[in-house]
């Protein structure tokens, strides 16, 4: 009876052992997907219930972010900041269509098409990324990572539902791809026109979603943003998409695009910690500019300013998911993903996996003073849920035991708001919810 004991025990440390360990080829050659959950030992049917409760929390809850508008559109709202984002609608399209609710990603589709794509002029095709929820426009520029997400939603409603129910969805996929290309702009946001002196008249410059020279993706797609990129817009994954289904002739460079953006990650996450910036330059160093036009360029020789665009902070936290994302899909840089995987959750780790904190220099060390970042008119640190999600999602590229609780603190995580009252339903409910779909198994290539 020992030895059966004994043998039992090892078939079932075996198995777990087997669980636990990452892949080595990704969804588009095996269409297959890790169920962290299920292999930590949760039931498949409550993972199934959670993933519907954290779904019907962004959708359908009492503390929805997602409005319907007459018979056929809807928006997804950054409550606390009152206004309707690229970023949240072209994400709800992505989670839309994951989930087979078509008329959801209608729905929110026609919306950005109505009131936040330019179909005149010289952002022709490119998307206004704040509105206010009538649908008149905060502000007239893109922001990269909203036409991102736009064209791969797109892609997949394509693939998954056809073209002629309504929507043309590749039709609308190769718009943005054509606009996206470089063309010459009268440059609006000039650092001429943001100084004391006399007003200079607007540049002549050059548009592009992707950078030409280095194949980054832009911060922005004008004559300030497109001089640096954002880390967390890098999902070379999504580019691989674009060279296998957009049909637009394209497809050595979005191959080329995603092979450049896995080298540009390895430049931007620091070498000990994991933690990368807020924003960096192409080659991933630090900001050596300013944050907006007219303030003054650093002296030679001065190190940069500490105004936290240097820091990990709220667009940061997308990257571990983001590199968890392109691992499960393409699987086309293992050994440094699954590094990184077990080096961010690390350092986390170090910090107190349900103490730390939403804010850090890549470092480690803790921001002071205007470098936090200020969200709900408070600059303060505190444990968000939606870097809590974020870290956990990075198990689906590790091997250590740690793993399982971030998982853990993930799926006991209350979504609910902290004890001075701050509470975002908005970007902490989205990444919570791509989070799950991580590591449920389903945030897939829709082929």
């Amino acid at each position: 009876m020992k030895k059966l004991t004994i043998i039992t025990i090892l078939m079932v440390m075996t198995i777990q052992m087997r669980a636990l360990t990452p892949w080595t080829k990704g969804g588009f050659e095996t269409g297959k997907y890790r169920n962290v959950f299920v292999e930590m030992g949760y039931k498949q049917a409550d993972v199934d219930a959670k993933l519907k409760e954290v779904f019907n929390d962004v959708f359908r809850g009492p503390n929805k972010v997602y409005f319907e508008v007459g018979d056929d559109m809807g928006y997804i709202s950054d409550i606390k900041n009152n206004d309707v984002r690229t970023e949240g609608m072209s994400y709800g399209m992505m989670i839309a269509v994951q989930f087979g609710e078509k008329d959801i990603f209608d729905r929110l589709w026609r919306w950005s098409k109505t009131y936040m794509q330019h179909q005149h002029g010289q952002r022709a095709g490119y998307f206004a990324w704040s509105c206010k929820t009538d649908g008149s426009h905060n502000a007239e520029g893109a922001a990269s990572d909203g036409e991102l997400y736009f064209i791969t939603s797109l892609i997949f409603a394509s693939n998954r539902w056809g073209n002629d129910t309504g929507i043309n969805y590749l039709a609308e996929a190769q718009n943005i791809l054509a606009s996206i290309q470089p063309r010459a702009i009268k440059d609006e946001m000039s650092p001429r026109q943001m100084g004391n002196g006399p007003i200079a008249p607007p540049r002549s410059s050059v548009s592009y979603l992707i950078d030409p020279n280095t194949k980054l993706i832009t911060f922005t797609p004008d004559g300030f943003g497109q001089r640096f990129t954002d880390p967390s817009y890098h999902i070379p994954a999504f580019y691989e998409v674009w060279a296998r289904w957009a049909g637009d002739g394209s497809a050595d460079y979005w191959y080329e695009c995603a092979r450049k953006s896995r080298e540009y990650l390895h430049k931007a996450i620091h070498p000990v910690t994991g933690l990368n910036a807020d924003m960096t330059q192409y080659d991933g160093s630090e900001m050596r500019m300013p944050r907006f036009p007219g303030m003054p360029e650093p002296k030679e020789g001065e190190k940069p300013r500490r105004n936290g665009a240097n820091n990990f902070r709220y667009d940061s936290w997308r990257v571990p998911m983001n590199i968890a994302l392109d691992y499960e899909w393409s699987c086309a840089d293992v050994e440094w993903q699954q590094q990184y995987g077990e080096k961010i959750q690390n350092f986390f780790y170090s910090q107190g996996v349900n103490t730390f904190v939403d804010q850090y220099r890549t470092d480690g060390t803790l921001p002071e003073g205007d470098e936090i970042l200020q969200a709900g008119g408070t600059r303060k640190l505190r444990h968000s849920i939606g870097l809590v999600a974020t870290t956990a999602a990075a198990s689906v590229m590790c091997s250590h035991d740690k793993s399982k609780e971030f998982v853990d603190a993930l799926w006991n995580a209350k979504h609910e708001p902290f004890e001075d009252g701050y509470f975002d339903a908005y970007y902490d409910g989205l990444l919570r919810l791509f989070a799950f779909m991580h590591l449920s198994g389903n945030y897939r290539v829709i082929s």
